[in-house]
């Protein structure tokens, strides 16, 4: 007869030791994952940037005489389309694109902007490759230029030396930290000083802006983008808040031409709706053309639904073509829209 061994005469206490080990295991393994989340969650969160790219182009489709002021040599008058096209090698996009309206000045230069507001140590090499890339791709014929916005000079965008003579004769660097001491700036320059000026010092500097002699159009204008630029430096707020912050009533004072025009003549109710309307069809013809040079020539359907559009989804339309890349795009766009 055999005799018994170890694992048949122990059993009862040896399944009670594994399990007890396996229980201690267990709360070794919670209590490590406990500390592991909470040490995870102590860590700062990365702090918010604004959302800056697309808030530059509107400035400057909303401001054309910017470009003027910032790349010399072309005349104030001067209209731009802006795209934002794509380069076939890797899909690359260009961020923006200016191209000068008609064909009645071939010397006048595409300009190529781009705002680039975190470090970023293949800047240069990125920038160049795509500008060239897109030379080639369309076939340019005309000049170029490049204007490269950047927060400051400490902020680190590359290796400079391949580049040198690049810099140096076709494009503009504007650093906003150069604009913050100075008292001598046009609206259109204190309207980017906002994007960089201390948040202690932004409120002021807006109402100050909005101070500044203009007509209506011009004043409407600048007040959008300048509740723009304060919604992104401070999204906690509401949009209320940011218009209490302006203090509105304040900044319509009497030697102001929106003042005199508007709020101490006033205006009968049909010239303003007449008013009204010119804008409105205005900004419908820029929609267009830019619908036309990003998706191509838009059938007489398109372009009556677009302009059927309400004010608000003429916005939402104006906001996402800067990501359509044809006209498949804007078919997919109108047809959700429809549903």
């Amino acid at each position: 007869m055999k005799k018994p061994g170890f694992f048949d005469k122990d059993k009862p206490r040896f399944w009670k030791q594994a399990i007890a080990l396996i229980k201690a295991l267990i709360k070794a393994l919670i209590k490590a994952l406990i500390k592991a989340l909470i040490k995870l969650d102590s860590v700062a969160a990365p702090p918010q940037t604004m959302k800056t790219d697309k808030l530059f182009y509107r400035i400057f489709l909303w401001q054309p005489e910017l470009i003027a002021e910032l790349v010399p040599g072309i005349p104030t008058d001067c209209q731009f389309d802006y795209s934002a096209p794509v380069v076939k090698e890797q899909e690359q996009r260009i961020d923006g694109l200016f191209t000068p309206v008609g064909d009645d000045n071939p010397d006048l230069p595409l300009v190529f902007v781009e705002a680039q507001m975190q470090p970023d140590r293949g800047f240069y090499g990125r920038f160049f490759r795509e500008v060239f890339m897109y030379l080639g791709q369309y076939e340019v014929s005309r000049p170029w230029r490049g204007l490269l916005i950047f927060p400051s000079r400490s902020q680190g965008f590359g290796v400079e030396t391949p580049y040198r003579l690049l810099l140096d004769n076709l494009v503009e660097r504007l650093y906003l930290e150069d604009l913050i001491g100075r008292s001598d700036l046009s609206p259109n320059l204190a309207l980017l000083r906002l994007l960089v000026l201390p948040e202690s010092e932004t409120p002021q500097s807006a109402r100050d802006l909005l101070n500044v002699e203009a007509s209506e159009e011009v004043f409407r204008r600048r007040l959008d983008l300048v509740e723009s630029i304060l919604v992104s430096k401070f999204p906690q707020l509401s949009l209320e808040e940011i218009r209490e912050m302006l203090d509105i009533t304040q900044v319509r004072l009497e030697d102001t031409r929106f003042y005199r025009d508007v709020l101490q003549k006033g205006r009968e109710e049909g010239r303003e709706e007449g008013r009204e309307e010119g804008r409105e069809e205005a900004q419908t013809e820029m929609l267009l053309r830019q619908l036309t040079r990003r998706c191509g020539e838009l059938s007489d359907m398109q372009r009556q639904q677009v302009i059927s559009l309400n004010s608000g989804q003429k916005d939402e339309l104006a906001e996402a073509l800067l990501d359509f890349r044809g006209m498949e795009d804007l078919v997919r766009w109108l047809q959700t829209d429809e549903n």
